[in-house]
């Protein structure tokens, strides 16, 4: 429907990553055996966490949480794409884009947040082993990831709301296989300076503040660690938080590599190889990262299993 020289856009038709239908079936089968793996390492790591006493620590609260925002992280965008793989149909309406990408934004921004509250709890861990239990609290965690959760979905409803709002007069092809930011910023022919501003406002309140907070707790980690006397103390005090440190090198150094460059630097074709990673890969990884580094689950988990097989 023609509006002067703009046109309204009632669909979108996202691309993927090829039309080749040999290797679009090939993807379907990696992009499916990735996501049989995401869901059932997450649920894995969320049942055995909840079942094991052990467990029910302030450091695996927040580790069951971030399974929890992985979960559903990866089902925003998986079954879409799987869909994409084997149907000529590639088309997603507005409003379907829409909220696939405020949910996607969301949960992103959540886990940012998370991922900070989480590096806070490994810095009490270590800097305060003794009073661990009393400073990090049952109502404190559960703030921190409520505060993750409000934060991050107040964030996306602003930068969706914006988005959506744009003028879509550059076409409705989106060169990438679901609804994200710099595809659609591409395809609008007015981006005001407001919306720039937006931009950066997100960026600040969901990437460097929280990045911020990280670096602050792993600074004050590696002074309370420099502080223990033995080598071996060290090491153990290093070994909690290697895990986390690891996951949130792989998410936020391809968070920053995509949205922290400015629009005229995009290269899509080369940024869908780092978003599959940190939308679909990731989510698969965490529950290996938290799991086979990790004596007490995987002892939690054979003791699980063990129960089970005696049912």
């Amino acid at each position: 429907m023609e509006k002067g020289n703009h046109t309204t856009v009632t669909r979108f038709i996202l691309l993927g990553f090829t039309t080749n239908p040999q290797i679009q079936l090939v993807l379907f089968v990696v992009f499916l055996l990735i996501y049989i793996s995401s869901l059932a390492g997450n649920i894995t790591l969320i049942v055995v966490i909840c079942s094991s006493s052990r467990l029910h620590t302030p450091m695996y609260f927040f580790i069951g949480n971030l399974s929890f925002l992985d979960l559903w992280y990866s089902s925003v965008y998986t079954p879409k794409i799987l869909v994409n793989c084997i149907s000529e149909d590639k088309s997603i309406s507005f409003g379907g884009c829409a909220v696939q990408f405020f949910f996607s934004a969301g949960l992103a921004y959540s886990e940012c947040y998370l991922l900070a509250a989480m590096a806070y709890d490994r810095y009490v861990a270590i800097a305060n082993p003794l009073l661990y239990a009393i400073a990090m609290s049952r109502k404190l965690c559960t703030g921190l990831v409520g505060i993750s959760y409000l934060s991050g979905f107040v964030n996306a409803t602003i930068i969706t709301g914006k988005t959506f709002t744009l003028s879509f007069c550059d076409g409705n092809v989106i060169d990438d296989f679901f609804c994200d930011l710099p595809p659609l910023v591409k395809l609008s022919c007015d981006v005001p300076g407001s919306y720039q501003s937006v931009l950066y406002f997100i960026l600040a309140s969901n990437v460097i503040t929280p990045s911020t907070l990280i670096l602050a707790s792993y600074a004050s980690i590696l002074a309370a660690i420099l502080r223990i006397h033995s080598a071996e103390g060290r090491l153990k005090a290093f070994s909690t938080c290697a895990s986390h440190l690891t996951a949130v090198t792989l998410y936020y150094g391809s968070i920053l590599f995509i949205y922290s460059r400015p629009s005229s630097s995009y290269a899509l074709e080369r940024d869908k190889v780092v978003s599959v990673f940190y939308t679909v890969v990731i989510p698969m990884l965490n529950p290996l990262i938290y799991s086979l580094r990790n004596k007490e689950v995987k002892e939690a988990l054979k003791k699980l299993t063990m129960k089970w097989r005696a049912e």
